[in-house]
């Protein structure tokens, strides 16, 4: 009897028993949590898995985590390697406060030469060449082709210079708690001239990010560890508007990630006489500023 431990959607194969995710045949890097939740998921594809579910089937009963946040985080994780995204989903749907959906169809895949086998509930892909059958010898060289090119990639990532990965910064939306919409239009265009100064002025030493989505959602729904597992990010720069009489403070916030530690805050009061001008005051201070903590690619 063939066995079933492989599954495959879309161009994605995935292992049920090590747990390893490929991309048309290249390894996906994730994490083991992560890979046990979508497991889980693929295993009951078609359905809404609760967030209670998954806590059983992957978190003990009796480890004292904080489960909500670590679900958040393998949950991005996952549509980070799938390239997912919750606005336009292609695998995996969130129910808010509920759970989480695996939509794409799934096949099962079987030993070489049997063919796939759909999961019940699922679409089969019709598409699909035949996949010609190896042989013992094909196997063996294909693996030492590919263990041989893995070490030759590995051997010059960690000699050739500058082979680390670049330091990514990502600055959200600045919070207006002012309470006056009016000042929305305001706070935007701060946090437009904040991500175009450190832009310029940190060019070569580190990457900046500041149109994802995950960075304009409102401050009640933010979570730093989903933004900067979601985009790779090393450091996170928060803002807020508030009034002070008859002039405006402006906080902005360095916190470097994961451990969410504040390296820097900058403090400016500002009348609003010429916003334009104010905003790109303001941007210059606070790049200046983080400038100084923030380190090279």
């Amino acid at each position: 009897m063939a066995s079933f431990n492989r599954v495959r959607f879309g161009v994605f194969e995935f292992d049920m028993m090590t747990l390893a995710l490929c991309r048309e045949g290249t390894p996906v890097k994730l994490q083991s949590q992560p890979s046990k939740v979508l497991a889980v998921l693929i295993q009951h594809a078609g359905e809404v898995v609760t967030r209670e579910a998954l806590q059983a089937a992957v978190w003990e009963t009796d480890t004292h985590v904080d489960f909500d946040r670590g679900l958040n985080f393998c949950i991005a994780q996952i549509r980070t390697a799938l390239r997912d995204t919750t606005e336009s989903p292609r695998f995996l749907r969130t129910f808010p406060k509920r759970g989480y959906q695996f939509i794409a169809p799934v096949e099962r895949i079987g030993d070489i030469d049997t063919p796939a086998d759909p999961i019940v509930g699922a679409r089969p892909n019709t598409t699909a060449a035949p996949v010609p059958a190896l042989t013992r010898r094909h196997v063996f060289v294909l693996a030492a082709a590919i263990l041989s090119v893995l070490g030759v990639v590995a051997a010059y990532r960690w000699t050739a210079p500058g082979a680390r990965s670049p330091v990514k910064v990502a600055v959200a939306l600045f919070d207006n708690e002012t309470g006056s919409a009016e000042l929305d239009e305001f706070i935007s265009g701060l946090t437009d001239q904040v991500v175009a100064q450190l832009t310029v002025s940190g060019a070569e030493r580190y990457l900046v990010i500041g149109n994802a989505s995950v960075l304009r959602v409102p401050r009640a729904q933010r979570d730093l560890t989903v933004i900067a597992s979601t985009l790779g990010s090393s450091y996170i720069i928060l803002g807020q508007l508030q009034r002070h009489e008859s002039r405006v403070r402006v906080l902005a916030h360095l916190i470097r990630m994961p451990d969410q530690t504040h390296i820097w805050v900058t403090r400016q009061e500002r009348t609003l006489d010429d916003p334009l001008a104010v905003q790109s005051e303001l941007a210059k201070i606070i790049a200046t500023e983080f400038n100084r903590k923030l380190p090279g690619l």
